[in-house]
């Protein structure tokens, strides 16, 4: 287990999380408030998290059940003297993001250095996308729409490898642009679709060192400085040096490059500043922002996330971190164990192994000796009753 406890145990289930256990040695600390021990330590309430991810629980409630009725998840998974829904609620929407966004980087650092680079000629990719989340009418921060609730993630996620870097949340109106800055590292690309075309920020990313491929509006007005050739038979079909906007108004600073190119039928207009690429390269990069989206549905349908244990903003975060925790550890246990991209396929056979263990331990000669043991106590138990009565 993760944290092992009694008598239970699983070697699948200490493969999944053990990248996690390093980390913990050097976590910040989660403290009382008051002088009141804790009844679910930042362990045990990060211990929860992952399994409701890893077998898809529908609810908070469903969980808490599972914790007090299955064998596995009571023994291993569970507090000492289990834990109530109310405590385990509290602690989601009060505690513990501190502990979860340490973990989170430091899994990322982790991850980035076990999973293979693909697409290394191309550059640091990193696929930048806000995803909006469900929310109830209760849920009052999370504003969009009269009569509606929704509250929005912005990622940063790794082309190259394939998992999340950066999570943030605001409510459903949050702007996206804003985040494009602090989710990107010097030397990094970001690939963004055309709702964060700006162009202070193409200015902005290219002064601090950072670069970007951002589909751009059809209709954007450009200054052409330097037009590259291009094949009449080529899908791509332009490629220049310009300034965006207009003059005076909005127009670039520093000089961009336009690539314009048709995929069945469909006409894409990409700006970049990467001119080491040539014309191909760059249409295969906006390409390859379909990972996120990927991510997305994975993210919506596979761990559940969107399904609510968690009202608050903070609870709500916290949520969305131990999802994102969930997806690295699937990532790493499916690259070592398989040397395959993370698919729900390896995750179910991860707890039909794990249900196979506990089977097989259950049914060993000393858990037949100790089933018999209890069988026996309780038969005793019953025969003194009757003999009172």
């Amino acid at each position: 287990m993760l944290f092992p406890k009694k008598k239970i145990d699983s070697c699948n289930y200490n493969s999944y999380v053990s990248p996690v256990k390093s980390i913990l040695e050097y976590c910040p600390e989660l403290k009382s408030r008051g002088d009141r021990p804790l009844k679910l330590t930042f362990k045990d309430q990060l211990n929860a998290l992952l399994y409701f991810h890893l077998y898809e629980h529908e609810s908070g409630r469903e969980l808490i059940q599972e914790l007090s009725e299955n064998e596995f998840a009571r023994q291993c998974i569970a507090p000492d003297g289990g834990i109530s829904r109310s405590s385990f609620s509290e602690a989601i929407n009060n505690r513990g993001l501190e502990q979860l966004q340490f973990i989170f980087k430091e899994l990322v650092k982790k991850a980035g250095s076990i999973l293979p680079n693909e697409f290394s000629e191309l550059g640091e990719l990193i696929a930048i996308d806000g995803s909006l989340i469900d929310a109830c009418l209760s849920m009052y921060w999370a504003d969009y729409r009269k009569g509606s609730k929704k509250a929005k993630g912005h990622f940063g996620f790794s082309i190259n490898q394939g998992i999340p870097t950066h999570v943030y949340l605001t409510d459903g109106n949050g702007a996206e642009r804003p985040f494009v800055s602090t989710i990107l590292s010097p030397g990094q690309t970001g690939v963004m679709d055309r709702g964060y075309q700006c162009h202070d920020d193409f200015d902005l990313l290219q002064e601090e060192g950072k670069s970007f491929v951002c589909r751009i509006k059809e209709l954007t007005t450009r200054t052409v400085l330097e037009k590259y050739h291009t094949s009449d038979d080529d899908f791509v079909f332009y490629d220049a040096k310009v300034l965006l906007g207009t003059h005076g108004v909005n127009q670039t600073k520093n000089p961009v490059r336009v690539v314009e190119y048709e995929v069945d039928d469909k006409k894409y207009y990409v700006a970049t500043d990467r001119f080491d690429l040539s014309a191909h390269q760059v249409a295969e990069v906006y390409k390859l922002r379909w990972s996120i989206e990927s991510f997305f549905k994975w993210w919506k349908k596979s761990l559940k996330v969107y399904h609510l244990i968690a009202r608050s903003e903070y609870g709500l975060m916290v949520q969305m971190l131990a999802g994102l925790i969930s997806y690295l550890l699937m990532a790493i246990y499916c690259h070592e164990e398989y040397g395959e991209k993370v698919t729900i396929k390896r995750i179910r056979e991860l707890r039909t192994d794990i249900f196979n263990e506990l089977c097989a331990g259950e049914n060993s000669p000393s858990a037949r000796k100790k089933v018999s043991k209890t069988k026996r106590n309780k038969k005793k138990k019953r025969k003194r009753s009757y003999a009172k009565t």
